[in-house]
């Protein structure tokens, strides 16, 4: 399904090329040849396969650790089980979206082989080796969430080694994987460079992660983890009770954010160039 999926993105992507009715075109003028530039559309598309897949399975484990509806179809091992393999499919699409980056950079150098895949892996795997434009801050944003997704995925097969304990609060930072890849495509996505819909439904499809992670703190499936009415004697107790207030306070603050953003259509965007814009137009 994930590769129908991605495969389904990379046609209509070069179809919006083609046609030139695609904002990368906009951004990018020079990849107005589609047939030239196809690997690194096939890599948009497996970057927003991994974006849609991340966003299920956050919504998934949200769903396991937290409060669920009575009536879902599902049970609770097959919802572990597709959990599990979403988040595996997760890691696979992200590692493709990331590979064939660096093969179109090898493909369009024209220095010598290994040069292009020395400059095409520092550029797309080394933290601060890209060092064009947006890129520089947006690369090791993708770069963090790759880097982390792969050993905080894994893990679950090691728990046992491990301990629940340890694997349990290690993977609650799966959620910062998903926040870094949001970040990243909204900050170089170039199909969502731009105001408009496109990019407003992105920042909308973050509400329902938003308003889980609210529920799943203010109604944990474990008792050791509810806020009691009262911070405890002890200094320990004290500072555990100020934590899970403040996770709460935090989880409703970015409700009200998204709320605001979706609202007002102020989502970052880039402010859309006029029609003749032409390849000398700053994309930084």
């Amino acid at each position: 399904m994930a590769l129908l999926i991605t495969a389904a993105v990379f046609v209509l992507l070069y179809i919006r090329i083609r046609n030139k009715t695609s904002s990368t075109v906009t951004v990018m003028p020079f990849m107005a040849d589609a047939g030239g530039f196809w690997m690194y559309f096939l890599s948009q598309a497996f970057g927003w396969s991994a974006l849609l897949w991340a966003w299920g399975t956050v919504i998934l484990g949200l769903m396991l650790s937290g409060p669920r509806p009575s009536r879902l179809p599902l049970s609770g091992p097959r919802l572990e089980r597709l959990h599990r393999t979403t988040s595996l499919n997760t890691m696979a699409l992200i590692a493709a979206h990331a590979l064939l980056f660096a093969a179109e950079l090898v493909r369009h150098d024209t220095a010598s082989w290994n040069s292009a895949v020395a400059t095409a892996f520092v550029e797309t795997f080394v933290p601060g080796g890209y060092d064009s434009g947006t890129g520089r801050i947006a690369m090791p944003i993708g770069q963090a969430a790759l880097y982390l997704a792969i050993p905080l995925g894994l893990l679950f097969y090691v728990r046992h080694r491990i301990g629940p304990k340890t694997w349990r609060v290690l993977h609650r930072f799966v959620i910062v994987v998903y926040i870094l890849s949001v970040w990243h495509t909204l900050l170089y996505g170039t199909n969502v460079w731009y105001d408009g819909w496109f990019r407003t439904s992105v920042w909308l499809l973050q509400l329902p992660i938003a308003a889980l992670l609210l529920l799943r703190l203010m109604r944990p499936a474990r008792r050791s983890e509810k806020l009691p009415g009262r911070p405890g004697a002890t200094a320990k107790a004290r500072t555990g009770w100020a934590l899970r207030l403040g996770g709460r306070l935090a989880a409703a603050a970015i409700v009200a954010a998204l709320v605001a953003v979706v609202a007002s259509g102020s989502d970052g965007g880039r402010s859309q160039p006029p029609e003749d814009t032409s390849s000398t137009h700053n994309h930084d």
